[in-house]
C-alpha cells in the first residue's frame, strides 16, 4: 500500500498569499516538495488549480511533471468534478472532469478522483452544512433518475480515462449522492465500467449527519473490494443533543474517532494495491500534524503485513 500527500494547506514561508490547496511558488515550492519526499510520502494528489485549473496546458502541465519528480513526489491523482443530476452545475462540472482528465494524463497520474457532490440549494438552511439531521444533496433525498443521469456521465469519463490509461474513483462524500456506502455500491453497479471505483473517504460518512448512518467499520467493510484510492482524515465528534447538531475537529489520524487500524487491515484483505492518501490538516502546523498521520500509517500497515 503506497502513501500520498492530498495536502489541505500548503501556505510556506514567505509565500504567504495564494489559495493554500495550491502549490507554493519559487522557493517555498520546491522547500515544501523536498520535505513531503524527505519524510516519506510516495507523491502527490493535486486540484485542478495547480496546473492552471481550466486553463490549463500540456506544456504547463509538463513543467510541473518534471519538477515534481525530480523531487521524487510525482502526481499519482488529479481530483475535480461533482455532480451532474442538479442542472445548475452539471454542465460546468461536465467541462471539469473533461479538463482534469486531460490534466492527470498529462501528469502522469493513475488516477482521476471525483464525486456527485452539489451546492446546497437553501444556503443557510437545515443541512447546508455538516453534522445536522438532514443533509441536502444526501442520496436519503435522490431520485432514480438522479442516480442514472450521474451513471451515465460517469460512465462516459470512465471509458475516456480508461482509454488514457487512468482510473476514476467516486469519492464518498457529503452533500452528494453517493454520501455512504449503499449509494456509492449502487452507482458503481449502475456505471458497470471496469475504470471506475470507489474512493472510501469515511471522514465524509462520519461527519455528515448528527449522528453517523452507518459505522467506520460497516462501511470500509462493503467498500473495500471496489476500492481504487483513499482519502484519509480523522475527527472527533462533538454532539450537541439539544441543538440536534455536532461539530467536528480534525485531527491527525491517531487521534481520532475513526479506526485506521481496521480501516486498514479491511483494506489489506480486499488486496487493496492503490494509494492511501492521507488528507491533509487545515490550519496550523499542517506539515507536523501530516507527518505524524504518515508515521502512524507506516506503523499500522507494517503491522497488518506482518
Amino acid at each position: 500500500m503506497k502513501i500520498a500527500y492530498a495536502f489541505r494547506r500548503a501556505v510556506s514561508y514567505p509565500d504567504a498569499g495564494g489559495d493554500s490547496l495550491e502549490l507554493p511558488k519559487g522557493e517555498a515550492r520546491s522547500r515544501f516538495l523536498k520535505y513531503i519526499s524527505r519524510v516519506g510520502f510516495d507523491g502527490l494528489e493535486l486540484g485542478l488549480e495547480s496546473v492552471g485549473g481550466m486553463e490549463a496546458t500540456r506544456q504547463r502541465a509538463d513543467e510541473l511533471r518534471r519538477e515534481l519528480e525530480d523531487h521524487g513526489v510525482p502526481c499519482v491523482a488529479v481530483r475535480g468534478g461533482g455532480g451532474y443530476h442538479d442542472p445548475r452545475t452539471a454542465a460546468a462540472n461536465r467541462e471539469t472532469i473533461e479538463k482534469v482528465v486531460d490534466a492527470a494524463s498529462w501528469l502522469g497520474a493513475e488516477v482521476v478522483n471525483t464525486g456527485t457532490g452539489t451546492p446546497p440549494r437553501y444556503p443557510g438552511q437545515p443541512g447546508a452544512f455538516v453534522g445536522e439531521p438532514v443533509s441536502q444533496g444526501s442520496s436519503r433525498t435522490a431520485s432514480v433518475e438522479d442516480f442514472e443521469r450521474t451513471a451515465g456521465v460517469l460512465r462516459e469519463v470512465g471509458k475516456t480515462a480508461g482509454d488514457r490509461g487512468l482510473s476514476v474513483t467516486l469519492e464518498v462524500h457529503q452533500h452528494s449522492i453517493t454520501d455512504n456506502s449503499w449509494s456509492t455500491l449502487h452507482m458503481l453497479d449502475l456505471i458497470d465500467s471496469p475504470h471506475v471505483f470507489a474512493n472510501p473517504d469515511l471522514g465524509n460518512i462520519f461527519w455528515t449527519f448528527e449522528t453517523p448512518e452507518e459505522t467506520s467499520e460497516q462501511a470500509i467493510a462493503a467498500l473495500a473490494p471496489r476500492s481504487k484510492y483513499w482519502h484519509c482524515k480523522n475527527l472527533i465528534r462533538v454532539h450537541i443533543p439539544e441543538n440536534r447538531h455536532s461539530i467536528f475537529l480534525r485531527v491527525p489520524l491517531p487521534d481520532g474517532e475513526i479506526d485506521y487500524r481496521f480501516a486498514i487491515h479491511a483494506m489489506h484483505e480486499a488486496g487493496y494495491d492503490g494509494y492511501l492518501a492521507v488528507e491533509g490538516a487545515k490550519a496550523g502546523d499542517a506539515l507536523y500534524a501530516d507527518r505524524r498521520s504518515l508515521e502512524y500509517v507506516k506503523e499500522v500497515i507494517g503491522d497488518v503485513q506482518a
